[in-house]
């Protein structure tokens, strides 16, 4: 007759446990109670009939009979894992993780995600939505969208979508605004009440508010006045209150190209500033290997190249 397993549920609180020589972690790791690990424990060693911890006031070692257990259960749980894990391979659906910026996401990639579909049937992919940077192994993302100069340590870094900002407005706000032909005429429209009083022209601006008179700089005009108008918390908000007529938005080129296309959205100067920051796909070396990363890298290559960005009106354009 062959001998009786020991209590399975216990096995696992015990390799939990030996692993991490804690039982508040295990307890985490297995999501029950310290306690419901410390009772499992305690079945198992009654029904070996021997310890497995010597057990301290702050901390818990394995006895000499319990580091050569769990070596031997360890092997035993790493191969379940992985059987498990080669049983159910052909039933999962390839997949990836991707991190990008709140803009990035909705502004450039949800819009395209159809594309990306329709050229990899099958493949799915998790979007997580972050301005922070991302540890890859801990977050498990495989590729991340990143908007800085392209310095990441340790990681491949490609230079994706070159970051202009040009102002924009909705058709209808141009229409009902007086005319400006050039950045001057904005300029001297909002220095015209140095107090900030109310301007024929209003500017949007998101949580980098000094845009603004940095774009004025680069036209060559003066920039009194460029910090007066309502602030967003960051691209979306002003991107969705430009669509809306409330004012003149400094927005990505790339991020507008489909509301331009559409006439959602007119380009009013031709006048762009460049920072020389950019988005930028990153992804830690050999993670392309993966079938389902390869397939998402050069689809958003082709798809960032692809993206034609619409002219502008000529200059001059503009007025009721």
């Amino acid at each position: 007759m062959a001998p009786s397993l020991p209590p399975l549920a216990g096995l696992r609180a015990f390799e939990a446990t030996a692993r991490h020589l804690s039982m508040t972690l295990a307890a985490r790791e297995l999501n029950v109670t310290p306690g419901a690990v410390s009772l499992q424990v305690k079945e198992l060693e009654t029904a070996l009939g021997l310890r497995l911890f010597e057990r301290k006031p702050r901390s818990l070692a394995l006895t000499a009979e319990g580091a050569a257990y769990h070596a031997a259960i360890r092997t035993a749980f790493r191969l379940i894992r992985d059987a498990t894990a080669e049983l159910t391979a052909g039933l999962r659906r390839p997949e990836l993780t991707l991190s990008c910026t709140p803009a990035f996401a909705v502004q450039w990639l949800v819009p395209r995600l159809p594309r990306f579909e329709a050229a990899a049937p099958g493949i799915d992919v998790r979007i997580g939505v972050t301005n922070r940077l991302v540890d890859f192994a801990q977050d498990r993302v495989d590729v991340a969208v990143r908007h800085g100069l392209g310095a990441y340590e340790g990681l491949c870094a490609e230079r994706l979508i070159d970051d202009e900002l040009v102002a924009v407005c909705s058709p209808d706000y141009l229409r009902a605004a007086p005319p400006v032909r050039h950045p001057a005429d904005l300029a001297a429209d909002l220095a015209a009440d140095p107090a900030g009083g109310p301007a024929a022209h209003r500017l949007l601006h998101d949580e980098h508010r000094g845009d603004w008179a940095l774009w004025f700089r680069a036209a060559g005009v003066p920039d009194a006045g460029a910090g007066h108008g309502p602030v967003f918390a960051d691209g979306n908000g002003v991107m969705e209150a430009a669509k809306a007529g409330l004012g003149i938005a400094l927005v990505r080129h790339r991020f507008a190209v489909d509301d331009l296309a559409a006439g959602r959205l007119i380009v009013l100067f031709d006048q762009r500033l460049s920072n020389g920051l950019a988005y930028h796909l990153i992804y830690p070396g050999g993670v392309e290997e993966k079938p389902a990363v390869a397939a998402f890298l050069r689809w958003i290559r082709a798809e960032a190249g692809d993206a034609l960005i619409p002219a502008g009106p000529p200059p001059g354009a503009g007025g009721r």
